[in-house]
């Protein structure tokens, strides 16, 4: 099934039906690498796309005039965010992070008071944070090529790193003796970040950080239960070979032998340590294949190395995450940054429930109302204790159903925090 096929079928105007089938066979390409599943690592990634999106929301709402967004402006923009549905209905599902009101007959939204303090709290360890940033950007210089990293390309991934936005305004021109800004094209494109001072210190990584506080060579943890009995042989075999910094020149390394896999496993390894969630799109990395001297099939050098890391595909995007970073679905040590972050998770977990408890409460109302004898429902919840959050359009017909009203809100406070329910 060839590109030329696949025009062929548009020009006949039958796009939509051989596009289908084209998706379908690349589906099944892509789902021939998969890993067995871990239920707390995939909650562990559901957990942390739900925070993405709202903080995409927020970050929309925060560059709106006066900080107010229109719902139906939010709803253009939900498309962007990979989100089907209505966007008030989303919204409604976070009264603790955003307020909906209706002004000249139209809704608008705003982030509540309890929001803007974390956002405020947000900024202030950004500006803390700003020398351990410096620092992570010249780490990522150094285990380039060339030490140099193309703009366009790391703006895809700052967020995984922790960098605010306008990093290139905040933080390379205050370290201007370590960094510069290059164009040779005068293409915006072609921007770079050059690195212009080399240190020694920060060309250690985490894997020889850990083993000189413990006072071993350097070498990979195994994450896998003891079950894994083959997955184990072979982390052993691997890790037996001399450890690779991935700090140091690959150029003598030679493309697919045992030298170059295991500098490429300790390079993605180091990236991964460097992130504010030890994961990573594959795609996004593969981004970066010219200048890390990433292999050409990133995801199958990956998939051998189980031990190391977890390879998701979940919400059809296929992400790495480091195994060692976790326990269970926790992260194990956390960046000041995930802490603030984590807050935001807690209160978006908050106002979820309380939008699951109102929504019961109106079911239970509709249902005496039509004569029928409520019977008391097992609570809705997953392993980890986590309220559903699937849309019900037809509660309520899409109306606000009063939890925007102060007293409304009290009222299912005193429930919310009545209930023994986790």
């Amino acid at each position: 099934m060839g590109t030329g096929w696949y025009l062929k079928s548009f020009k006949d105007g039958s796009f939509s039906i051989y596009a289908k089938l084209y998706n379908l066979h690349i589906g099944r390409r892509f789902s021939l690498w998969s890993m067995k599943k871990d239920p707390e690592l995939e909650s562990a990634l559901s957990r942390n796309r739900r925070w993405i999106v709202n903080n995409q929301i927020k970050n929309i709402i925060l560059r709106c005039p006066n900080q107010v967004a229109s719902v139906k402006f939010l709803q253009k923009k939900f498309k962007t965010l990979d989100l089907q549905g209505k966007a008030m209905n989303w919204l409604k599902k976070y009264p603790c992070c955003f307020e909906v009101f209706l002004e000249n007959n139209e809704y608008y939204c705003q982030m509540t008071k309890r929001m803007m303090f974390l956002v405020d709290e947000e900024e202030s360890v950004k500006d803390m944070q700003e020398p351990v940033f410096a620092e992570r950007l010249a780490k990522l210089l150094m285990m380039s090529r060339d030490q140099r990293l193309n703009v366009t390309k790391l703006n895809e991934l700052r967020r995984n790193f922790g960098f605010p936005d306008d990093y290139l305004l905040r933080i390379v021109p205050k370290y201007d003796q370590v960094f510069r800004v290059v164009n040779h094209t005068g293409r915006r494109s072609s921007m770079e970040i050059e690195l212009t001072s080399w240190n020694p210190d920060l060309a250690v990584s985490c894997v020889e950080r850990v083993a000189e506080k413990e006072g071993h060579e350097p070498r990979f943890s195994c994450s896998l239960p003891a079950s894994w009995v083959k997955s184990r042989e072979r982390f052993q075999e691997f890790n037996s070979t001399p450890y690779i910094s991935p700090y140091l020149d690959p150029k003598g390394l030679v493309e697919g032998s045992m030298e170059m896999d295991k500098r490429t496993v300790g390079l993605v390894h180091e990236l991964l340590s460097l992130t504010l969630w030890k994961k990573a799109s594959i795609v996004k990395l593969g981004h970066f294949r010219r200048e890390f001297c990433l292999p050409e099939k990133l995801n199958i050098l990956l998939l051998k190395h189980p031990a190391i890391f977890y390879v998701s595909n979940r919400y059809q995007i296929y992400t790495v995450l480091l195994r060692e970073a976790y326990d269970g679905s926790e992260l194990i040590d956390k960046d000041p940054l995930v802490v603030v972050k984590e807050k935001f998770g807690e209160l978006m977990q908050e106002g979820l429930h309380e939008y699951n408890r109102r929504h019961h409460l109106l079911n239970l109302e509709k249902k005496r109302k039509r004569g029928i004898v409520a019977v008391e429902p097992q609570k809705r919840g997953n392993q980890n204790g986590e309220v559903s959050e699937k849309d019900d359009d037809q509660v309520g017909g899409g109306d606000l159903g009063g939890i925007f009203d102060p007293e409304e809100r009290k009222r299912f406070y005193r429930v919310l925090f009545d209930d023994s329910s986790p």
